[in-house]
């Protein structure tokens, strides 16, 4: 897939969002933790450029701003995850200015208001205002784990309100594939429904349900 051709994927997952991404790609690469977007309405998508930092430590989240590239999803995460700011708005002002396209942070993330007013889409798990230290140095550019789901550099990270997915560089085109098959479906369910018709009846769970109720007089 030449570069062109990546990029016109990753539009085209972020725009159909993480639940789409999630089911076409069937119900793979959920990460099911409790996410929060800093700006709702919020859709990005691009490839992950990681930094599994020190516990409760941020040096690594200094040192992965030299490798970020425009375009890419900045994930920070620790060994364990804890309420300790690993973001705030210094070191957003770098992840704008080099292109970042979102941040996904498994701690905390602090001066919300001023992220917010930078327009740089964050997800994280919380909003607190404990510091870091810069002691440890981490690692950057490693696969790292946000709840059960393994995020390796390069893989595409899809976020938006309803949380955050995880899409395998290896199995980006398939996605793209499965992605337009659910949308037009969806789209051609939705025609229906508008129309009048019920999933209860069209999915023949009326029917079920009425074999029961005679089968249990």
């Amino acid at each position: 897939m030449s570069g062109a051709q990546h990029n016109a994927a990753v539009a085209e997952l972020a725009e159909a969002g993480v639940a789409t991404v999630y089911e076409a790609a069937g119900r793979f690469g959920l990460v099911d933790v409790d996410l929060e977007s800093l700006i709702p309405g919020t859709r990005v998508a691009g490839p992950a450029r990681t930094a599994l930092c020190g516990q409760d430590d941020n040096r690594a989240v200094h040192e992965v701003m030299a490798h970020l590239q425009p375009g890419e999803i900045l994930v920070l995460v620790m060994p364990e995850p804890r309420p300790v700011a690993l973001f705030g708005d210094l070191l957003a002002t770098q992840a704008k200015a080099r292109g970042a396209a979102g941040v996904l942070v498994d701690a905390s993330v602090r001066d919300v208001a001023d992220l917010r007013a930078m327009e740089l889409p964050v997800w994280t798990r919380w909003r607190r205002v404990r510091g870091a230290t810069k002691n440890i140095r981490g690692s950057v550019d490693v696969p790292v784990r946000v709840g059960d789901a393994e995020i390796a550099p390069r893989d595409v990270v899809v976020l938006d309100d309803d949380g955050v997915a995880v899409v395998p560089t290896d199995r980006v085109d398939a996605t793209v594939t499965a992605v337009r098959e659910r949308i037009a479906k969806e789209d051609g369910l939705r025609e229906r429904w508008s129309a009048g018709e019920l999933s209860y009846d069209a999915y023949g769970l009326r029917a079920e349900d009425e074999v029961s109720d005679q089968v249990g007089r």
